[in-house]
């Protein structure tokens, strides 16, 4: 696939980040709405956790069963089996460390707190130093789902660079599902301010700014998987977006888990699930 069309697999990938953007201005959204589209994202990724990882075993499955038949040398195997782990414990591990760094600025900004801090605030403070606790909570969730959308963006530029026309597919309509859940993490804070007071409504252009932080880097890593087409690469990448899905789809159990409307959280996971076989019987049937 050409670079010009697969820039354009991971612009809708990423672009979705903007259907959950507009609730930071909304004082009370639909908590139905909220809980299905959760639910319908964990469903597609957990099918893509199977598929991905499923792409990036190949070349592993391939040296084993060689060896079987022909007593081929395992060196090749076990490089390849190196990847497999580093890649998926990167993808999952570096975005949790992140994860308890983000919570570390949380809870000393939250601590720093005090008579005098808006005071300093306002006459000091300049750009995101002046933002709200809020404001900054949001800024740091969108910056952690970039780096995640990053690998993700690699994933699908791999593929595509390397003619798996049918994994490429998959992988961009997972993400851009699960890219469109992802506006509402970043917005959450926001929401809780704005329903506190009317005036800390975010701006429009903020909230463009955020989805930029979290969606963009899936059309930039795009393309830059699409530049490498070697397959110890492309198990580095596929392992790199399957361990940030890992990540996505705990953090997305931990919300359904709190959620009273068990039936919309099953229910959902279940239609994602056949959604992700559905789309695959469809490129399959359609030959790419």
């Amino acid at each position: 696939m050409g670079i010009g069309k697969t820039l354009l697999l991971g612009f809708i990938a990423g672009v979705t980040i903007l259907c959950g953007m507009p609730l930071g201005r909304m004082r009370k959204p639909s908590e139905a709405l909220r809980v299905m589209l959760n639910a319908l994202a964990i469903g597609v990724l957990v099918f893509l956790v199977w598929d991905v990882l499923s792409a990036a075993w190949e070349p592993i499955d391939a040296g084993l069963a060689a060896h079987h038949e022909s007593g081929a040398g395992l060196g090749s195997t076990f490089g390849y089996g190196a990847l497999f782990v580093v890649g998926l414990g990167v993808g999952l591990l570096g975005l949790q460390r992140y994860e308890s760094w983000m919570g570390a600025r949380v809870r000393r900004a939250r601590q720093s707190v005090g008579p005098g801090a808006m005071a300093r605030e306002e006459t000091a403070a300049r750009g995101v130093l002046s933002w709200s606790p809020g404001k900054q909570l949001a800024l740091l969730i969108a910056v952690g789902i970039g780096l995640h959308n990053f690998a993700e963006g690699l994933a699908i530029g791999q593929a595509a660079a390397s003619s798996e026309i049918a994994l490429a597919t998959l992988l961009v309509v997972g993400f851009a599902l699960h890219n469109a859940t992802e506006g509402f993490g970043i917005v959450a804070p926001l929401a809780a301010e704005a329903e506190a007071d009317v005036a800390a409504r975010p701006s429009w252009g903020l909230l463009l700014f955020l989805a930029l932080v979290g969606g963009g880097p899936t059309f930039v890593g795009t393309a830059v998987g699409h530049s490498f087409t070697s397959e110890p690469v492309s198990v580095v990448f596929l392992t790199l977006a399957a361990g940030s899905i890992l990540y996505v789809v705990i953090q997305l159990l931990a919300l359904a888990g709190r959620s009273a409307r068990r039936d919309l959280v099953y229910t959902g996971v279940l239609i994602g699930i056949l959604a992700g076989f559905l789309t695959d019987a469809i490129v399959t049937a359609a030959g790419v």
